[in-house]
């Protein structure tokens, strides 16, 4: 089967570290048609705008879409793409899997959760305005629809993946009706799933939790805000983001990304780690049902990172990005 995909080469490191998944997956001898289309930084110059209509028309018809990192400017410039795209596309489901892998140091050994962060809405729907000169308000959307859609999402990834529990982290003891209402709505969705175990948890709290013991969760779900905190700190308990993929999925159409930023100041340097990108690339492999060869990328991966030797500079090895991903197909091919 031939598979339309678009490609979105992104910012800063974005073009080393897709380059590397993509020449994996063609190692696997998939039939993929590449649509590459621009958005970001380099869209700009010849667009005048990071997130041209193309590239939403483009995604809408393959359905799926591979895209690497893009800089978001911090306090001005333009909006963010990432925001723009899961808006634009309804990307309601943010999916992070947070996976510890044998010979990679972490602060825990055995973790495997996933978070589930709703993705249109919460204080990420960008309604804010300055009141005066000194003063600048945000509002916070929660609405019951998308609250809903999301808690049943997790119930539903927990049945497929076979977990045990799903966690929900809120702050409805001070946001009474914003998180009340998320919480309302995850302990309504509850009752549909008795044969799966449902707790809440103060965000705070389940920050302190996750450090402690992140063996005790199998599916998080939370709002749009804590959802992206907690996505970067359980990153950070497996060995940083640089092992975190990334899917944003919505009503039959998904976007698969590494996690991580654009690092424009490593860019082009061959030292950037791609692995978030091809966890990326397995998740959208497992997708669109080419089970067998993200299964096989899957324990390539994992042989490469049991080798000392063969690790990516942040994780203490000595290998460059290229090199790293010619490891990686090297075992594909005898897998």
């Amino acid at each position: 089967m031939e598979h339309n995909i678009s490609l979105i080469l992104g910012d800063g490191i974005g073009p080393e570290v897709i380059s590397s998944v993509v020449e994996i997956i063609e190692a696997t001898n998939l039939n993929i048609n590449w649509e590459i289309v621009k958005a970001g930084e380099s869209s700009i110059k010849t667009h005048g705008t990071p997130l041209p209509d193309y590239v939403l028309n483009g995604i809408k018809k393959n359905k799926v879409a591979l895209k690497g990192p893009i800089t978001t400017p911090i306090g001005k410039g333009f909006r963010s793409v990432n925001v723009g795209l899961r808006q634009g596309l309804n990307l309601f489901a943010n999916i992070r899997p947070i996976k510890s892998y044998p010979g990679v140091d972490g602060l825990h050994k055995d973790v495997d959760f996933i978070i589930v962060r709703e993705n249109t809405e919460d204080l990420y729907a960008g309604i804010e305005h300055m009141i005066g000169e000194d003063a600048a308000e945000s509002i916070k959307i929660i609405t019951r629809k998308a609250s809903e859609r999301i808690c049943r999402y997790a119930f539903e990834l927990a049945k497929k993946e076979g977990r045990k529990k799903v966690t929900l982290a809120h702050k409805a003891n001070i946001m009474k009706l914003s998180d009340g209402l998320f919480l309302e709505c995850g302990r309504r969705i509850s009752e549909e799933y008795k044969d799966i175990e449902f707790e809440d948890i103060i965000i705070d709290a389940m920050c302190m939790k996750l450090v402690q013991s992140p063996s005790d969760y199998d599916i998080i779900v939370a709002p749009n805000l804590y959802g992206d905190i907690l996505s970067d700190l359980s990153a950070g308990l497996i060995g940083g983001l640089g092992l975190a993929p990334g899917a944003n999925i919505g009503e039959g159409i998904a976007v698969f990304e590494p996690v991580h930023g654009s690092a424009p100041d490593i860019a082009g340097k061959n030292i950037a780690n791609p692995t978030s990108a091809i966890l990326s690339g397995i998740m959208m492999l497992k997708h669109i049902g080419e089970f067998e060869a993200a299964i096989r990328i899957e324990k390539a991966l994992a042989f490469t990172f049991e080798n000392k030797n063969s690790k990516t500079i942040d994780l203490g090895g000595n290998l460059g990005t290229k090199e790293f991903t010619e490891e990686i197909i090297k075992h594909l091919e005898v897998s």
